[in-house]
């Protein structure tokens, strides 16, 4: 019986890589306002190379290109990068559809609810927040709290024993096969495949018709009838 469900947070719960692309594309676009002169599809061609590398969560994206494309940090066109970046997440950090919805119902039925992330934990928070839908979760894991990030079993382990639930009691739900379904399946817990999000990911390895899980589901609002 499922007694808790644990999600993850990007790309499950929320849209993020369409609000990364569209932010990113805001960032270049004031940079080569403010004199960049790099054309803008290599510029973004750079960006990406170094969040692939780096991580989706860098913060020091923007000094890191200008260094590389240019030389040195200039600190205009950072200012100008960071303004246009913040400004266009801000519109475009939705929950998917019927994501609030969901929740509201898996709460109904007494389930506890959790999200484990690689994400730094103001960061998660921050976005659950401007979403409006933290306070349906129990319990938040994210980098900080253990360190580690998916699939490592660490992240897991922290929010299974918060919940105080067991391993074959928790359903996992998460779009990135390698990291969210594999972590989850290596304690014994039921997992559930977001293919939603999965187009989203960059650099996958797994063919979506190839991936394993216990469930799939093509909307959020199908957990409803999983659980």
């Amino acid at each position: 019986m499922i007694k808790a469900v644990i999600f993850d947070l990007d790309n499950t719960l929320i849209d993020f890589m369409k609000m990364k692309r569209a932010a990113v594309e805001e960032a270049v676009d004031a940079m080569i306002d403010a004199g960049l002169s790099v054309p803008k599809k290599k510029a973004l061609e750079e960006l990406y190379s170094i969040y692939f590398k780096d991580g989706i969560e860098d913060p020091q994206i923007f000094q890191k290109f200008l260094k590389k494309v240019s030389g040195s940090v200039d600190y205009k066109k950072l200012a100008y990068a960071i303004v246009a970046y913040r400004n266009a997440r801000t519109g475009f950090l939705h929950p998917y559809a019927g994501t609030r919805e969901t929740l509201m119902k898996l709460k109904a039925r007494g389930l506890k609810l959790a999200v484990v992330s690689d994400a730094p934990k103001l960061k998660a928070w921050i976005r659950l927040v401007n979403m409006k839908i933290d306070q349906f979760f129990d319990v938040v894991v994210a980098l900080e709290d253990t360190g580690r990030r998916k699939p490592s079993v660490m992240p897991f382990k922290a929010a299974l024993r918060k919940l105080k639930v067991k391993a074959s009691s928790c359903l996992m739900v998460g779009d990135w096969p390698e990291r969210d379904l594999l972590g989850a399946k290596k304690l014994g817990m039921k997992t559930c495949f977001a293919a939603y999000g999965y187009e989203q990911i960059p650099n996958i390895k797994t063919k979506k018709e190839n991936v394993k899980a216990d469930y799939v589901v093509e909307s959020i609002t199908e957990l409803a009838r999983i659980v």
